[in-house]
């Protein structure tokens, strides 16, 4: 909050190469499966919420939640219908003691990138390869960008990634984007 300002950085000509969108009030939530509850925990979530937990780095949609695969066992929660803390209450009562559920939302930022120099612009500071044959709609990423530990996905066909890492790095976030933005335009928008 107060570090986004709305506006176009950078090239000022044609339309803005990257777009920058403030993602806020999501509901954020890391899960870890507890000893000998594998089956039993992909068995609840695909009850609750219709979707099968993604064995890799992946990103599954199911009902009001999405999971994205961050390690053996590892999940991160996001949801906009569950929104700040509540999602991890939410998780806890669903999952019924088959995962450890931590909140994630108030310690957490997230961002989105769009336009069609989002890659480019990611390319300066990740440390993956983001082209589509190699990271395909619906693929997430545990790395670093810019030295800062983020994760990153595409969710469904949009020509989007998001990105969540902690808060108080955002202010370092947003001047290496500023600076790896500038070159193509860079429009932010963000909540109002």
């Amino acid at each position: 909050e107060g570090i986004l300002t709305p506006g176009r950085i950078g090239a000022k000509d044609g339309e803005a190469g990257v777009i920058v969108t403030e993602r806020v009030g999501l509901g954020l939530a890391s899960l870890e499966v507890r000893n000998g509850q594998t089956d039993a925990l992909k068995s609840c979530v695909r009850n609750a919420y219709g979707a099968a937990l993604p064995e890799g780095p992946t990103v599954v949609s199911g009902k009001d939640v999405m999971f994205i695969g961050t390690g053996p066992g590892q999940w991160l929660a996001v949801s906009e219908a569950h929104r700040n803390e509540d999602l991890a209450a939410h998780l806890a009562a669903k999952l019924e003691g088959r995962a450890s559920v931590a909140d994630q939302s108030s310690g957490r930022g997230a961002l989105r990138l769009s336009g069609p120099r989002a890659r480019d612009c990611l390319a300066r500071g990740l440390a993956i390869d983001l082209d589509p044959r190699v990271f395909p709609a619906g693929s997430a990423a545990t790395s670093t960008l810019s030295h800062m530990g983020a994760a990153l996905w595409r969710e469904g066909e949009a020509e989007h990634f998001d990105i969540v890492l902690n808060r108080s790095m955002a202010d370092s976030l947003w001047r290496w984007l500023k600076a790896s933005a500038a070159e193509y335009g860079c429009q932010v928008v963000t909540a109002s």
